[in-house]
């Protein structure tokens, strides 16, 4: 059994471990639905304890003509960020450290919406994404399922440790974005006691099968 634990062991610090490379990409687009039905949300936007630190941009509640629209299946507050709003909306998530992945409903994808992740300075730019790559033709329809997704981002590599936060930019109008969740990385410690979890429950079973099979020889 302490081989087995030494093993498991050894297993979690590999698997915690991150490779050399690094990517960020699309997981997912899940048309939106009305109300919300996606992953349950660390930041919705509707108290300061569900709002994120911000820089620019705006957390409102319905639709202002020509600058900016409440996501489809969003109720409540969103964030925004544009020319009118103020841009570029930097969302800071420095505080949840390593990040496997994270998504939110982007409401009214355009052309013209730009997404920056961000390294943990909040500077240096990691990927870039823009709305013709989350639905094309991205014409900001404000009904459209398809144009008010809930889009899944994965996170792989060094950008898993070095991701700090968003950036919002639009060239009309306003990027608005609701409903945010976020998958952390669990702790190393974490991983440790699931992986010797899962050996103690496999040697257990091992051991209650041993007698029947002798009986059986």
């Amino acid at each position: 059994m302490r081989k087995l634990a030494v093993g498991l062991l050894g297993a979690a610090a590999l698997f915690v471990g991150t490779s050399a490379s690094a990517s960020i990409t699309i997981g997912s687009v899940t048309p939106g639905t009305n109300p919300y039905s996606g992953p349950a949300p660390q930041y919705d936007f509707d108290t300061p304890a569900t709002t994120p630190p911000t820089s620019n941009g705006v957390v409102a509640t319905g639709t202002v003509t020509d600058v900016r629209a409440q996501p489809y299946g969003s109720t409540g507050n969103y964030y925004a960020a544009g020319p009118t709003v103020g841009q570029p909306g930097v969302i800071d998530l420095t505080g949840w450290g390593d990040v496997n992945s994270l998504s939110f409903l982007w409401g009214s994808v355009d052309s013209f919406n730009t997404l920056e992740f961000l390294a943990s300075d909040l500077t240096t730019v990691l990927a870039t994404f823009t709305g013709n790559q989350i639905f094309d033709p991205a014409n900001g329809s404000q009904t459209d399922p398809n144009l008010n997704p809930v889009v899944l981002f994965l996170l792989d590599g060094t950008d898993v440790t070095n991701f700090g936060g968003l950036r919002l930019t639009s060239g009309q109008n306003a990027f608005e974005l609701d409903n945010l969740a976020i998958n952390p990385v669990p702790e190393p410690g974490t991983w440790a006691m699931m992986l010797l979890g899962f050996g103690a429950a496999g040697y257990a079973m091992r051991r209650r099968r041993a007698p029947v099979l002798a009986q059986a020889a």
